[in-house]
């Protein structure tokens, strides 16, 4: 078995600590002198000047369209992708630091991007690295107690934000004390620009007029050095107000170093997919690496991702069928619909299609499990051209790998992922204290359930947690809780020293290690497996330990569950679930089984659904070989869907369990009774 995670002695606290097999000494800069972000940018822009940089779609038209319930929905008409050079891209975000600098904001001040994914976040990032200023960055999910908390603990006095998020900061003018400047990006929709109270003392300038003011009164670069904070990012975390993370440019630097290590034969010919939040460390990160590697960077949304997203007018290209990605980025949620979806395709078509389809994935999964027959490469090219092909379509026809991170994907959807879309899965592992990626599964590791060895970034250890029984003596694999150090930890939280002495230690050595909390297992080849967390782990009533994100993970896998939480209460011996259903998959049992209802809702709450989901997770559970305590005993069905701004799970799609306990409170108590 080949070694992909190397035993190494790097000092800390006891327990067993293991390198990429690829590297003696960790990775700090991808290259020499590129060692902070501002450096990467510049050297990477002036490496690859006349290339395709960034590219945002051409806006044609917004229509409002009625559904089968009467409710209106926009609609967008979407040209082709315009670009700008990597060139332009630095003059752009010259020109913004000087404009910035222009309108007041200085060096010592901090700045917040509070919008949604697009170039210009990117631009005014970089922007803002060229003059050492420190950038705030919230989730455009936050809520508005979440917004005024964020900048008012890093005393922002200049946001850039977007239409939308400028209304959500008009809400909250009120609670928010330092913020004096607005720099206000365009609606990519096509919108006007929104209209703000007389009263409002905030100086609003327009995006492109401060990148003209620089233009015209341009500033000597003020560049940062490795060890000042880049960004303060805001984590929407489970519980409570979101804490800000301190990253340094050389702990970003260093994940940047790690990453273009991994992925193969990364290069100037590849184009990536951008549509996940750049607040988030997972597509940060991701955007640093592929545009030190001079790659495309097209962007676009969740909603307008494929052609049959719900933004997309009917006839319209989505973003992965204009750009084609090799790329892409994704969570598992995500990854988890386009699963759905195709199923759902597959489904209605039935007939000698279905017949089709479902041979060549029995047939495709056979050999990826190990089993396949002498015929093989006759048999896949049938199946890739017959019948994946269409499939493959969904996301461009051109994507040649993908990253998921963010929580952990489900064996079912990776091994659909693979065979559909005949590429592999990277599998990672990180924080945002740990700036993403800690650890990445390699593309040539068939496996499921595992995300790879440590990145070369960066150690990762198991030690010892008593308290739950995880040990790294344990047989076969060594357990524990996972720790993880290097150049990419952060240095800590915000104005939060008690957290941060807390989780974060630094050794005899000088190496600063994250306790994260999480449990896993080293395989024998030195790869890593999340299978547990300390927070999610209930004792009940008769002494068993139940993993609610273990049993949540296997669950999921039902085709009638969207999203699940699980519940116990540790003065019983069972446990309950919350359960957000797949509207196409249940309607569609629906209409088979001649189920009358009125609407989605009623059908949620007939017994006959009730008991054919509880039937469908029962039958998840014992393929999986769960203990019967760690099966719900009753479940509630809940229409409505989890989002971000309903403020029931993060930006990343992970459950907030305190919210949602508080929400379904009374649920939950029936349940019980």
């Amino acid at each position: 078995m080949e070694e992909r995670g190397v035993t190494v002695d790097a000092g800390g606290d006891p327990g067993i600590t293991k390198r990429n097999h690829r590297f003696d000494k960790l990775l700090e800069t991808p290259w020499e002198g590129a060692d902070t972000l501002a450096s990467l940018f510049e050297q990477a822009c002036a490496k690859h000047d006349g290339r395709r940089a960034l590219g945002t779609r051409e806006f044609i038209k917004k229509e409002a369209e009625l559904s089968a319930d009467g409710k209106a929905f926009d609609k967008l008409t979407f040209g082709k992708y315009k670009w700008i050079s990597f060139k332009e891209a630095f003059e752009q975000a010259s020109c913004f630091a000087s404009g910035l600098a222009e309108l007041g904001h200085l060096k010592a001040e901090r700045c917040a991007i509070f919008a949604e994914t697009r170039a210009d976040w990117f631009i005014a990032l970089q922007g803002c690295f060229r003059q050492s200023i420190t950038v705030v960055t919230m989730y455009a999910s936050l809520g508005e107690d979440a917004i005024a908390y964020s900048l008012n603990e890093t005393e922002v006095s200049t946001v850039i934000c977007d239409p939308k998020q400028f209304k959500k900061l008009i809400a909250v003018s009120m609670h928010i004390k330092t913020v004096r400047r607005i720099v206000l990006m365009s609606d990519l929709e096509g919108g006007s620009q929104p209209q703000f109270p007389d009263s409002l003392t905030w100086k609003v300038t327009s995006f492109d007029e401060v990148k003209n003011v620089g233009g015209q009164k341009p500033l000597p670069a003020n560049l940062p050095a490795p060890t000042d904070i880049a960004v303060i990012m805001y984590t929407s975390g489970s519980t409570g107000m979101p804490k800000g993370v301190m990253m340094s440019h050389g702990n970003m630097v260093a994940t940047v170093a790690g990453v273009l290590n991994i992925v193969p034969n990364i290069s100037p010919k590849d184009r990536y997919l951008a549509y996940l939040p750049l607040a988030h460390v997972l597509e940060l990160s991701a955007e640093c690496v592929i545009t030190a590697a001079g790659c495309g960077l097209g962007y676009g949304s969740p909603l307008t991702l494929t052609d049959n997203s719900s933004k997309i007018k009917e006839g319209t290209n989505g973003d992965a069928t204009e750009l084609k990605p090799t790329l892409i980025t994704a969570v598992p949620a995500i990854l988890d619909r386009v699963r759905d979806a195709v199923r759902k395709m597959v489904n209605k078509k039935g007939g000698l299609a279905k017949v089709l389809f479902d041979l060549a994935y029995k047939r495709s999964l056979a050999v990826l499990e190990g089993s396949g027959s002498m015929f093989w490469p006759i048999e896949k090219s049938l199946w890739s051209n017959v019948i994946f092909r269409k499939i493959r379509g969904i996301l461009g026809g051109s994507v040649r790998g993908m990253l998921s991170g963010g929580a952990p994907l489900s064996g079912d959807t990776q091994r659909f992922i693979n065979i559909c879309f005949g590429a592999p899965i990277g599998q990672g592992y990180g924080l945002t204290e740990t700036c993403a990626g800690a650890t990445f599964s390699e593309w040539d590791d068939m496996s499921v359930g595992r995300v790879g060895p440590p990145a070369p970034q960066c150690y990762v250890k198991l030690i010892n947690w008593e308290e739950g029984g995880y040990r790294v003596t344990d047989q076969p694999f060594p357990r524990g809780e996972i720790v993880i150090g290097g150049p990419s930890v952060t240095l800590g939280y915000f104005k939060n020293q008690a957290k941060t002495d807390e989780v974060y230690k630094t050794d005899e050595r000088g190496m600063r290690w994250f306790y994260t909390g999480d449990i896993g297992q080293f395989h024998k080849d030195g790869c890593l497996e999340i299978i547990d967390r300390k927070k999610d782990i209930v004792k009940l009533q008769h002494g068993e330990y139940l993993s609610l994100g273990k049993v949540e993970a296997v669950l999921i896998a039902s085709p009638y569950v969207e999203n699940i939480m699980l519940y116990a209460d540790p003065l019983r011996s069972f446990c309950v679930a919350l359960v957000v259903p797949t509207q196409a998959a249940l309607e569609s049992w629906a209409t088979k089984e001649h189920v009358e209802y009125e609407n989605f809702s009623d059908l949620c709450s007939k017994e006959v659904t009730n008991k054919e989901i509880m039937n469908s997770l029962q039958q998840v559970a014992k393929s999986s070989k769960l203990e019967k305590f760690e099966v719900p005993s009753k479940l509630k069905i809940l229409p409505d869907p989890w989002t971000p701004e309903s403020g029931l799970v993060t930006a990343a799609l992970k459950l907030k369990r305190e919210n949602l306990r508080k929400t379904f409170a009374r649920d939950l108590e029936e349940l019980y009774s």
